[in-house]
């Protein structure tokens, strides 16, 4: 076996297989002919086996070097790598920053959010897609995906960095009106479907974690996108289940009203979600860290 290789002179190695000469990989790596031609000599006597062939135009690999300089792209890739995830803790966030985010939470957190971090980061740009499809983060290009309820399984990188709860709200002529105190009793009650969830009719109430309802509700008006529901549901075209980060100002001022509040639905969480790479940006942990003081402070 032989003995333990010295990792720097891999790097000089790489060099000539990829630039096919001892003075150009001289030049690239900022040092002379001589000491690029006595590491690789080194390296050979290391491994005990021929690397290189040496003629007087070209350099080429043995069999043996194309093999071993197949692997130092990939460990020199990994320490290019590691260094900059030691650098990014020190680096200044900068470069356009691309986050997507469903509708309703986009507009509503997301998007104050964007404001404040270009002015706290006036060397970002953000391009803020809004959108409820989920998109193709590696296809897209995009940096970061704000995604808001349950998670499908997936490759990519996710991180909860919050949770929300779901409510039941009127508009106060119709909360006066809704005599029911159980959950069975809301079918018979004008409900707004929001289609652009999986099951829009099918709710689990649960109280003290000891009674369960699944309750089939009845559409008497459905919609495609949150803010749309929302907007029905303070006109009083029916009650409707919400986030409670959408509908807090309207809980708050009374223009929306929580029936059964002794009931609970089931909760969601808050995700960043990445995708699969070996180090994130700067701009990138920098927006998630707001995201995180955001989502702390509601």
């Amino acid at each position: 076996m032989p003995e333990a290789v010295n990792l720097n002179r891999l790097a000089y190695f790489a060099a000539v297989v990829d630039t096919g000469s001892f003075t150009r990989a001289a030049e690239r790596l900022g040092v002379t002919k001589t000491v690029v031609s006595q590491q690789v000599a080194r390296l050979e006597a290391e491994v005990g086996t021929s690397l290189l062939i040496r003629t007087t135009r070209r350099v080429e690999p043995t069999e043996a070097g194309r093999t071993l300089h197949a692997r130092c792209v990939m460990i020199l890739r990994e320490a290019d790598i590691a260094f900059s995830e030691l650098a990014q803790s020190n680096s200044i966030p900068s470069g356009t920053l691309r986050v997507t985010a469903p509708n309703d939470y986009g507009c509503n957190v997301v998007a104050p959010l964007v404001g404040r971090f270009t002015a706290r980061y006036p060397t970002c740009a953000v391009d803020l897609i809004i959108a409820d499809a989920k998109l193709d983060l590696v296809q897209e290009q995009i940096d970061l995906s704000i995604r808001v309820g349950w998670l499908d399984g997936s490759s990519l990188q996710a991180r909860r960095i919050g949770a929300f709860r779901q409510v039941l709200v009127a508009a106060p002529a119709l909360a006066d009106k809704v005599t029911a105190t159980d959950p069975d009793a809301l079918p018979s009650w004008p409900f707004i479907a929001n289609t652009a969830l999986r099951d829009p009719l099918l709710w689990h109430f649960s109280r003290n974690d000891l009674e369960r309802r699944a309750v089939p509700m009845r559409a008497a008006v459905s919609m495609n996108v949150t803010p749309a529901v929302l907007a029905a549901t303070r006109a009083g075209g029916g009650m409707s289940i919400l986030p409670d980060y959408l509908v807090a100002d309207d809980l708050k001022a009374g223009s929306l009203v929580r029936l059964l509040p002794e009931w609970d639905l089931p909760a969601g969480g808050i995700y960043a979600v990445y995708p699969p790479a070996r180090y994130r940006p700067a701009k990138v942990t920098a927006f998630v860290a707001m995201l995180i003081d955001a989502v702390k402070a509601t």
